[in-house]
């Protein structure tokens, strides 16, 4: 046997008998899913000039990425169809929140950019929010939320991953 193998199998059978039951996983995706929806929910009531939860992720997604992006790569980064980021950004161009102009390159893709008004709103949106992260974060103090942050993170970078398998 070659050096180190021995650990190596000691590690990863010590990671399967660790490893939570399918109904311990079943409930804690299920917890995730149930904080997204109210979360989602209480965030959009606070939205300004009616923005919705998807065109206020689309805007944030282009401060948190990329500055610029064809239709077909946010569809992707969202995982909805085309047409209902087609859509999205229709309703988001029509309130001067993102440019979609045509490729250079290409006669038939589309670039999307956010406008200083997206960006300013997206700021906006975030600030009506302070209240309800007040109130929050004198529930849940500093020092939990970033233990938790960081595994959220891993899962989130896993999951993201494992979609394109």
């Amino acid at each position: 046997m070659a050096p180190g193998c021995h650990r190596k199998e000691t590690q990863m059978s010590r990671n399967k008998s660790n490893a939570p039951d399918e109904a311990t996983l079943f409930v804690f995706f299920n917890e995730i899913g149930i904080i997204s929806q109210l979360s989602s929910a209480l965030f959009e009531r606070n939205l300004p000039d009616g923005l919705t939860s998807s065109q206020f992720g689309v805007l944030n997604w282009f401060s948190r990425v990329d500055m610029e992006a064809t239709p077909g790569r946010l569809a992707t980064a969202f995982q909805v169809t085309g047409g209902a980021m087609t859509n999205t950004l229709k309703k988001l161009n029509a309130k001067g929140l993102v440019k979609i102009e045509p490729d250079a390159t290409s006669g038939r893709k589309k670039r999307v950019t956010i406008t200083a008004r997206g960006s300013a709103l997206r700021e906006k949106a975030i600030a009506s929010a302070s209240p309800m992260l007040q109130e929050f974060a004198e529930e849940f103090p500093a020092g939990k939320i970033a233990r938790q942050l960081g595994e959220l993170q891993k899962i989130r970078q896993y999951l993201d991953e494992y979609r394109y398998r």
